[in-house]
């Protein structure tokens, strides 16, 4: 098992979002999301989404604000926890990121990318300012055949 972290950065109505096309056999190749990565040994979520933040962005975010917990079960990539962040207060400038291209996207075009389908649930949920949430996402190779929601 797997322990991630993602974050949409939120700044005049628009989340930064990465277009993933830089890394080599990357699952997520040619996929638009957030910015995460994976916890490093004795990492919180909390340190790893700040650390993740700033090394593909160059923005430094103090109080990233812990939305959820997605559970992703595949048969292709296993199991993994993602801990899920929003953040409206960060500082920097943008740095080029070494896995993929950075834009700013309105928030209401994210779902219109190409992202995987279980995304479109989360950052609905997301939108609607939902409580805290725990989301499992179930998938076979990369279709998703069942969700289930607790909140």
């Amino acid at each position: 098992m797997t322990n991630t972290t993602l974050c949409y950065l939120k700044k005049n109505g628009a989340y930064l979002m990465l277009h993933r096309v830089k890394k080599i056999n990357d699952p997520n190749a040619d996929k638009w999301m957030g910015i995460g990565g994976h916890l490093e040994e004795g990492e919180s979520p909390h340190d790893c989404a700040r650390r993740e933040i700033f090394e593909e962005t160059g923005l430094t975010v103090e109080h990233p604000v812990y939305r959820g917990l997605v559970t992703f079960v595949s048969d292709k990539y296993g199991t993994e926890y993602m801990h899920l962040f929003t953040a409206e207060e960060f500082s920097g400038e943008l740095i080029e990121c070494n896995e993929g291209v950075l834009e700013w996207v309105a928030c209401e075009d994210v779902p219109k990318l190409p992202i995987w389908e279980g995304d479109k649930i989360f950052l609905r949920l997301l939108d609607e300012e939902s409580r805290f949430f725990s989301l499992k996402l179930e998938y076979e190779g990369d279709t998703l055949i069942r969700h289930t929601l607790e909140i």
